[in-house]
């Protein structure tokens, strides 16, 4: 069927259109940095809904309505009807891979082991250096080595997975969903950035491997907050698809039937109105949302976060100085999906 245009809906359901010299979504400067153009703050205050021609899908940029999107049985999967509907969160962050995630083909205590022995390889390959950048040698190669270890290698040796196989399907568990390994890239990047940034952060996840930690929780607790936090705050995946099988009210006007909706995941998770101080990282805050996590057993996620864990883990044990490098500021990029580019450090 196709899709209804603005010009199409009744004048009293007509929602605002992106115009007056307002950049589209995939508009150059948009995608080299939508939080600095203050593109998301332009749609959820101007243009809380509006049809994006570029991108062929109707605009949702404030939290309220993103999670109606991503929860409400009148929306469902784009291009695909088979994606859930109704209250559990649909595929989001880090889950992108089967529509209906499951289990490892390894038991969760020998995967663990895997990707905390690899952490470690790879931080040791890295101490000894006057400089590094963590997103090359680091990042895009621990999620290779948990991908191997989900699809049942207790011992992966990450010199046998050419460059290439980083980016694509590297294992076969969870129907495929923990074998690719870019998006982890991402979010693994982002968290170590967030980290880095607040030496106090560092010495709180430090000092709790003693015990302690904020408010007494062990640093596992700390760097779970600090991971959920950065998939709130900078999310690896920008945008998810929906579309409505019926009319659907939302904030700034009303959906047509059968159109596509494109959730702004990173507006969302920035939005003033649900969350205290939205730009600020911080991983103790009271308003902690698990929505913008995505479902909670999915293996990606879960991957992803013992990535992140022990990842830390493993650089403050072989790097217990590591600092950004001289003159060094992390900058993330893209916009579909999205993540610093080089994380500069000096290991000492």
């Amino acid at each position: 069927m196709p899709v209804e245009r603005p010009d199409a809906l009744p004048a009293a359901r007509r929602p605002h259109r992106l115009s007056g010299g307002l950049p589209g979504l995939l508009a150059p400067g948009a995608t080299t940095d939508p939080y600095r153009l203050r593109l998301y703050r332009l749609l959820r205050t101007d243009h809380p809904l509006g049809y994006d021609p570029a991108l062929g899908a109707w605009l949702l940029s404030r939290y309220t309505d993103v999670a109606l999107a991503l929860t409400d049985p009148r929306f469902t999967g784009y291009p695909h009807d088979g994606a859930p509907r109704g209250r559990a969160p649909v595929p989001l962050g880090l889950c992108r891979g089967s529509l209906v995630c499951g289990p490892l083909t390894v038991p969760w205590s020998t995967a663990a082991p895997a990707v905390e022995r690899t952490a470690y390889v790879l931080a040791r390959r890295i101490a000894g250096r006057d400089r590094a950048d963590l997103v090359a040698d680091f990042c895009r190669w621990l999620p290779a080595g948990a991908a191997a270890a989900a699809a049942g290698l207790a011992h992966p040796d990450l010199s046998t997975l050419p460059r290439g196989a980083r980016h694509r399907r590297t294992g076969g568990g969870a129907g495929g969903c923990t074998g690719t390994t870019a998006l982890r890239e991402h979010a693994l990047a982002s968290f170590l950035a967030n980290m880095l940034d607040d030496p106090d952060l560092l010495a709180a996840a430090t000092a709790g491997e003693a015990g302690g930690g904020a408010g007494g929780a062990g640093s596992g607790a700390l760097l779970g907050r600090a991971w959920a936090e950065t998939l709130r705050r900078d999310p690896p995946v920008q945008i998810v698809l929906r579309r409505t099988r019926t009319e659907v009210a939302v904030s700034g006007g009303t959906l047509p039937a059968d159109a596509p909706v494109a959730c702004l995941i990173g507006a969302a998770g920035r939005d003033p109105a649900r969350f205290a101080a939205p730009d600020r990282f911080d991983p103790l805050r009271a308003d902690a949302d698990p929505l913008l996590i995505g479902p909670a057993g999915c293996p990606a996620a879960l991957l992803g976060r013992l990535e992140a864990e022990h990842g830390l883990r493993a650089l403050l044990a072989a790097m217990p100085g590591i600092r950004w490098a001289d003159g060094f500021r992390p900058v993330a990029g893209g916009f579909l999906t999205r993540g610093p580019r080089a994380l500069l450090v000096s290991p000492s």
